[in-house]
């Protein structure tokens, strides 16, 4: 990472542009705008970059003007995307040239929400494991297939490259970059003040829809997906579910991969995984009784599997999600 200066303030440079949402522009304010004197720490020096000095449309129907230009967010020492105008539209050529030139200097790069879509079209997650909301998770990896998506998780660190979940899974990035930069007291003084759990359990999983596909008469693959839906609580192979598409092994699990990006049996398991969190939000069941309802061998083996994929255990989920 870029440091200053030593007499010199780390300069965060935000991306403002039209068509914004404003939480996220207002979280990276929040952290690194508002002085801070009773931390006795230097803070930082924060600047609002757009491509344009024009006013900006923010969503909620409000307009805003940036005070600095991409040049000063190419020099910052720490670049924060907080989005996109259009996940399916392109990034302006002089925004992926301001961060390529900012990232080449040794800038800190970071991303909340769709911001991932600028840094991979600049081509700074190739190769990387990077995160971003989960709805957009598919389509990030469809558009920049060099990139390895990580829809489960709040955040990713990369070092000099760091992506988040969704709006309010920033808000746990930047906590943790004032933790990379001040330490743990400091951190967690800045989260008391905002009202904030200083770090998360889980993961962005949790927070996914899950929902099935209809299934077209030529969709071998969605067949034996709409048939171990219906059979999660017995014993599912491989050769089950390429007798269900009428596929042989080898074939099957050619196919599958392709559609999905896993395996069938992880992909077996993160839909076990998902048929539980119903019955750990809305009954009194024990735990054992949840795992083993949606086929999982053991409660240990339900417990392992659950805290893979959801980042917390089965029992803290419940606390956070019962009705």
């Amino acid at each position: 990472m870029l440091l200053p200066a030593p007499g010199r303030l780390h300069t965060v440079a935000v991306l403002a542009f039209d068509g914004m949402a404003p939480f996220e522009l207002g979280c990276v304010v929040e952290f690194f705008a508002l002085p801070r004197p009773e931390l006795d720490v230097p803070w930082y020096d924060l600047r609002v970059c757009a491509e344009t000095r024009e006013p900006l449309r923010v969503v909620g129907g409000f307009t805003m003007r940036a005070e600095h230009g991409l040049d000063v967010l190419a020099g910052a020492d720490t670049v924060v995307v907080p989005g996109v105008a259009d996940v399916r539209g392109q990034v302006p050529a002089a925004v992926i040239g301001a961060l390529r030139l900012a990232h080449a200097r040794g800038a800190r790069m970071v991303s909340i929400c769709s911001g991932a879509f600028a840094l991979a079209a600049a081509g700074l997650l190739d190769g990387r494991e990077a995160t971003t909301h989960w709805r957009y998770a598919d389509l990030l990896r469809r558009r920049f297939p060099e990139v390895r998506v990580n829809p489960s998780v709040l955040y990713v660190d990369g070092g000099d490259v760091l992506t988040s979940a969704g709006s309010a899974a920033g808000l746990d990035l930047l906590v943790h970059l004032v933790r990379r930069d001040h330490g743990p007291n400091v951190a967690n003084a800045v989260a008391r003040r905002l009202v904030i759990a200083p770090h998360r359990e889980g993961g962005q999983a949790q927070f996914i829809e899950a929902a099935v596909p209809p299934v077209e008469d030529d969709d071998h693959v969605g067949r034996a997906m709409a048939w171990a839906l219906g059979h999660l609580s017995e014993p599912i192979t491989v050769a089950d579910l390429a007798r269900a598409a009428h596929l042989s092994e080898r074939s099957f699990v050619r196919h599958f991969k392709r559609r999905t990006g896993t395996s069938p049996l992880r992909w077996v398991i993160s839909q076990r995984v998902a048929a539980s969190l119903a019955m750990l939000e809305s009954t009194d069941a024990p735990v054992e009784a949840i795992g083993a309802a949606v086929g999982f061998e053991s409660p240990a083996t339900f417990r392992h599997h659950f805290t893979r994929t959801m980042r917390t255990s089965p029992s803290a989920y419940r606390r956070a999600f019962a009705g």
